[in-house]
């Protein structure tokens, strides 16, 4: 499908609204030829890095990453993991020399990834991410702060200082995410994979009940339990400012 056709559903109905810049393909679901769903698949902001990082023998042609999905909001029941299952099949038959597709389910955002266990993906383990919240209730992912913030007011590349934080009323959360990939290969290219992929893979699925959330204390600077922040999805003001 059109790039431009799969942004306008994003934009409706995903919380994230921007797009991994290496995305090269926009797959569409349909139920009776009205526009249902949209998975993109490409590659995030270091593909060689994340794939040798899981599976030392592959490169970035080896593998696609989803970087959004999303339904309408009237999709009948089981509808993603179905569109999931169809994406796959489209993958073997469009993209034969793929080995993996590889995701995350954004724990963040409360999502374990029961999509992604219906769909029949094997389980990675997780890693902590961040978030930011600022004053008027915007989400905005690290990675977008470097063009907000003073040149040198953090050790860590260009993200907000405590100081930044505390001036802007701004908060820092902190959340799972949990990795997912499904294997494209045959057996026997599968079997060499897992056996020497760096992470160990099951289908011991994470639940609602191994979602955690942190904050930081802007005062001491430590880490304390959460619950999951509450944020403005409609909120652009952060993300006008980058425009600009």
């Amino acid at each position: 499908m059109s790039k431009e056709t799969a942004v306008e559903l994003i934009a409706e109905y995903h919380y994230s609204k921007s797009l991994p810049r290496l995305t090269t393909h926009y797959l569409g679901g349909y139920i009776n030829d009205k526009l249902i769903g949209v998975i993109t698949c490409g590659w995030g902001v270091r593909p060689l890095h994340t794939i040798r990082k899981l599976f030392p023998s592959l490169i970035t042609k080896d593998y696609f990453e989803i970087g959004k999905m999303c339904c309408i909001e009237e999709a009948p029941k089981n509808t993603e993991s179905q569109f999931l299952s169809a994406v796959i099949r489209w993958l073997k038959d469009n993209e034969p020399t793929v080995k993996v597709l590889f995701t995350w389910a954004d724990g963040l955002m409360s999502k374990c990834g029961y999509v992604y266990s219906a769909a029949n993906f094997v389980y990675g383990g997780y890693i902590w991410s961040d978030t930011y919240v600022t004053n008027e209730g915007e989400k905005v992912h690290p990675r977008s702060t470097g063009s907000l913030t003073p040149k040198g007011n953090s050790k860590c590349g260009r993200r907000p200082s405590i100081e930044f934080l505390k001036t802007n009323g701004w908060q820092h959360y902190r959340g799972k995410q949990f990795r997912y990939c499904y294997f494209l290969c045959n057996r026997v290219e599968k079997k060499k994979l897992l056996k020497e992929s760096t992470v160990e893979w099951s289908k011991n699925y994470p639940k609602q009940g191994d979602l955690e959330w942190r904050k930081q204390d802007l005062n001491t600077r430590l880490w304390q339990p959460s619950k999951m922040f509450t944020y403005n999805r409609n909120s652009r003001t952060v993300a006008n400012r980058l425009r600009r």
